[in-house]
């Protein structure tokens, strides 16, 4: 009887050991081992904490709309990890290396996580939570790193699934709290890198991807000391990590409850109307401004920033005071995306954009780019597209009014600028080259010499950042250089 007890027991374990492995176990029993085994990571400290320095790219608001060249310097960066509790917290000074709207001066950035609530805080030590679009993208980006996506894989309820090769590499979509994530591996199981499909609110459809290089032992596994972050092939930002090390202790990364209860879902757009002559109005309430000019049959609106939902909220102020004429046009002073986020719903609208010639084939680009994760106005509307290119100057003119457009040749933040001159009322309608009251106002020289050499009689500037002010408030501030 003991004799059969013990055959028995010896070839239940023979077969357990001889089973073979799910394509799913391999794949996470692959990275497991790559980075050191499964046993050591899921017995390391609670905190890792990442020190480096490295650069970030001006997406959506270079020189020109397909241009890389503007950069930001990443100094003091730390960034602590709380693998257990899904919480994290990024410092890092943030340089601008180009002439900058706001001066040159370093921007010192805190962003945090604590579970599904992200919030930033400032520089006088205050918490506030960040928007929901920011709190879906950092908890993408927890994921976004070897090590906490592998202790992922350990914890009961993460799916691996839809193994396959790419190229000598493999991959696998890896299912965790509601995200999908694709992991690839190198042919020793080396996590090459992570990626999402997301939403952008200017972009549409997205894939954001951080890759990962330069692996080196910490704390007993193996971690990348090289990191960069993409939106489909344009890299956002990359890192350098000087230094890594685990730690049982770490600072206290939750969000206060104040925080927690504040909303994350954006305020409803607030759009206040303020005349600025007959048939011209500042349509204002927020940040960023549009302005509506009426023409005989007619409306025209320049610029469609900040969200779709701002740019509705325009639209319907626009038929509010002129409710017996269409809007048909569409002027964007420039591509910055804070300028051009409701591009798409102005366009679903019926709109003709007007943009610096310069800005047409990304314009095209825009229209078409798919919205299906989140469909907007454009993607439940479609409708035909006309784009009307500036090159040094134009003139829309009828009985009722005049505007001209013109290119402001040699601006240092967007090659592609254009502003608006209503030669009866004497005013200029812009936007960055002059925000009055600004700290600094570095392209306010620029924007004079423009107004001056085209000879035009300017008494009053409209920015679409801050109030009106008359021409001597620009006169002033270039005498002061900008200050």
């Amino acid at each position: 009887m003991i004799r059969h007890q013990f055959v028995a027991a010896l070839t239940a374990t023979f077969v357990a050991c001889s089973t073979p492995q799910s394509p799913e176990q391999q794949f996470t029993n692959a990275m497991l081992d790559a980075l050191g085994g499964r046993a050591a990571v899921e017995a390391l400290p609670r905190f890792l904490t990442i020190e480096g320095r490295g650069v970030s790219y001006n997406l959506g608001q270079d020189m020109q709309p397909e241009a890389r060249t503007q950069t930001f310097e990443i100094s003091e960066y730390r960034r602590v990890i709380d693998i257990a509790e899904r919480r994290q917290r990024i410092e890092q000074t943030r340089t601008p290396k180009f002439a900058y709207f706001q001066g040159p001066q370093p921007q010192r950035q805190i962003q945090a996580l604590d579970g599904a609530v992200a919030f930033n805080v400032n520089a006088a030590g205050q918490a506030t939570r960040a928007a929901a679009a920011a709190e879906a993208d950092r908890r993408i980006d927890f994921y976004h790193h070897p090590l906490t996506m592998a202790r992922a894989l350990t914890v009961a309820g993460t799916k691996v699934s839809s193994i396959r090769n790419a190229g000598s590499a493999r991959q696998a979509d890896v299912d965790i709290d509601g995200m999908r994530f694709t992991v690839t591996l190198d042919p020793g199981g080396v996590p090459l890198s992570i990626s999402t499909n997301s939403s952008h609110p200017n972009l549409g459809d997205v894939v954001l991807t951080t890759t990962f290089n330069e692996y080196q032992d910490v704390g007993g596994v193996r971690l990348p000391a090289q990191f960069a972050s993409s939106v489909d092939e344009f890299t956002v930002w990359q890192l350098q990590a000087t230094r890594q090390a685990f730690s049982a202790d770490g600072p206290d990364l939750t969000a206060s409850a104040d925080v927690a209860a504040q909303p994350a879902a954006a305020p409803a757009p607030n759009v206040t109307a303020e005349a600025i002559g007959k048939g011209v109005w500042l349509l204002a309430g927020q940040s960023h401004h549009s302005a509506l000019i009426e023409f005989a049959d007619h409306l025209m609106l320049i610029d469609a920033p900040q969200s779709e939902a701002r740019t509705l909220a325009v639209i319907a102020k626009a038929k509010e005071l002129v409710n017996n004429k269409p809007l048909t046009q569409l002027v964007t002073t420039h591509h910055h995306f804070d300028h051009t986020a409701g591009l798409r719903a102005a366009i679903a609208e019926g709109m003709t954009v007007i943009t610096h010639s310069g800005n047409r084939a990304w314009v095209e680009a825009m229209a078409r780019r798919p919205h299906t994760r989140r469909p907007d106005a454009l993607a439940k509307n479609a409708t035909r597209l006309e784009v009307q290119g500036v090159d040094d100057q134009l003139e829309v003119r009828d009985p009722l009014n005049t505007v001209v457009l013109y290119h402001v040749a040699g601006n240092p933040h967007s090659d592609t600028m254009l502003m608006a001159y209503i030669p009866r009322d004497r005013v200029i309608i812009q936007v960055d080259a002059f925000s009055p009251g600004a700290a600094a106002n570095p392209y306010a020289a620029n924007l004079l010499e423009n107004i001056q050499k085209r000879n035009l009689r300017v008494d009053k500037i409209v920015p679409l950042h801050g109030a009106i002010a008359p021409i001597a408030e620009l006169q002033k501030v270039v005498a002061t250089k900008g200050n």
